[in-house]
């Protein structure tokens, strides 16, 4: 069986291990545009300011290894421009690969929009490793920085670059930043911007950049903000244009439409990862929500999936964590903005908590704001927020999501309590105690 797979990075490498593991005779060819294999996105930020010394440091295997101990046709410099389903190949420049049965695990590149002076040098986007080594170089002499975005990049490379030292800002488009949080939970975001001294312009348009060769100014709606390193973070688009004359079906934004087993419209060809969607099992449809965690899942039910092995990817429930200096900011399902564009009816639940025993020393504030269904009494979604401990709330919170759970139901889990960790009743079950009739 002839397998290749379109990407070498989270989902296409998972995939990749596991046909290995389960079809002995796999002939496996991997076609990836840039030199570098299987390493972590997610960590690239924190390259910036030292916390991770090098970005080698997040490469999980090189391509060698690929190569010599799994037996992969590892190949880099191969970008995609064609797929013909019906002759089932796939086209490079310079070459074409048959196929049994294709991965398309493109992943997803930054957002550029049509600016001004968008090429002039300084102004980066943030995906790459190659990516990063550019920002490096440029960010050595910067001593104002921009960054055009207030998402989970922005604010994560807003606060490694103020930890490097430099002046830094935040241009949003909108009127909050962290747009995964309702417009009531956002001051905590805000507030942490002003304390590290991060100037924040809201309801601001980007139009173009100033300067000669190198950018000295970002343009908008409100006037030239001084800049002399830009970062654009304004989101992602999945990586599938070259599939444009093709059959397989696609989302507006060009995500792949896929089943359960991660397979396309189209006979033998799969997608999984940034590029494709993921089914969201709160709102019972498809979503596009582009997050490692995911990328691997969906990788490993692709490859069982193309070996014959039909396991069922079960869905998201749309969960994330970011750090924001002090805070955790992390949300999992349904936020009120998304409620009310699925007509779902729902009660809001609101507590500020301890997330420990609060005569334990050095107890840390979470704020715990919470959706339920009114009909069926069913958890929605919960946003929180806090400097310790959100981590274990919101992972606990989407595990209930997963098992359709209602608030009553949080009342009975058997959480795990001593006066270092927790409360004698955690924080989301105070909630619940709170807020379920008897």
């Amino acid at each position: 069986m002839k397998y290749v797979i379109i990407g070498g990075d989270a989902a296409g490498m998972t995939a990749a291990m596991e046909i290995v593991r389960n079809d002995k005779k796999a002939q496996i060819t991997t076609l990836e545009q840039t030199e570098i294999y299987s390493y972590g996105q997610c960590g690239l930020p924190y390259v910036v300011d030292g916390r991770i010394p090098s970005t080698d440091d997040l490469i999980a295997r090189s391509v060698q290894v690929f190569r010599e101990k799994y037996g992969i046709d590892a190949r880099t410099g191969h970008k995609v421009t064609h797929v013909d389903a019906g002759k089932q190949i796939v086209y490079g420049e310079g070459f074409e690969v048959p196929y049994d049965k294709l991965l398309i695990a493109t992943g997803a590149a930054p957002i550029m929009p049509k600016w001004d002076n968008a090429t002039l040098a300084g102004i980066h986007t943030i995906k790459t490793i190659p990516q990063m080594h550019d920002l490096l170089r440029d960010a050595t002499e910067a001593k104002k920085v921009a960054v055009i975005g207030g998402g989970y990049i922005g604010l994560e490379m807003a606060e490694v670059l103020k930890e490097a030292g430099k002046d830094v800002c935040i241009i949003q488009r909108g009127a909050q930043l962290a747009k995964m949080l309702d417009a009531d939970m956002v001051h905590h975001v805000h507030e942490q911007a002003m304390q590290h001294d991060v100037a924040v312009y809201l309801d601001t348009a980007v139009t173009g950049f100033n300067g000669e060769v190198k950018v000295e100014a970002v343009v908008t709606n409100k006037g030239t903000i001084e800049a002399d390193l830009v970062i654009v973070a304004v989101g992602v688009k999945p990586s599938t244009d070259f599939l444009a004359d093709t059959a397989i079906l696609r989302l507006k934004n060009g995500a792949i439409v896929v089943d359960p087993h991660m397979a396309t419209s189209v006979e033998n060809i799969y997608a999984a990862g940034d590029c494709a969607t993921h089914f969201n099992r709160v709102k019972q449809s498809a979503d596009y929500v582009p997050l490692g965690t995911t990328a691997n899942k969906q990788g490993r039910i692709a490859g069982l999936s193309m070996a014959g092995k039909f396991v069922r990817f079960k869905g998201i429930t749309g969960t994330s964590i970011l750090k924001f200096f002090d805070l955790a900011i992390a949300t999992t399902g349904l936020n009120e903005v998304s409620a009310q564009q699925l007509n779902r009816s729902y009660h809001v639940y609101e507590l500020t908590a301890n997330h420990i025993a609060g005569y334990y020393p050095e107890p840390k504030p979470l704020f715990i704001k919470v959706l339920v269904e009114k009909k069926t009494e069913r958890l929605l979604g919960a946003q929180i927020i806090g400097e310790a401990g959100v981590d274990k709330r919101i992972d606990v919170f989407a595990t209930a999501l997963m098992q359709e759970l209602t608030l009553r139901d949080l009342l009975d889990l058997d959480l795990a309590y001593a006066p270092p960790f927790n409360g004698v009743w955690d924080a989301l079950q105070q909630l619940a105690k709170r807020n379920v009739p008897v």
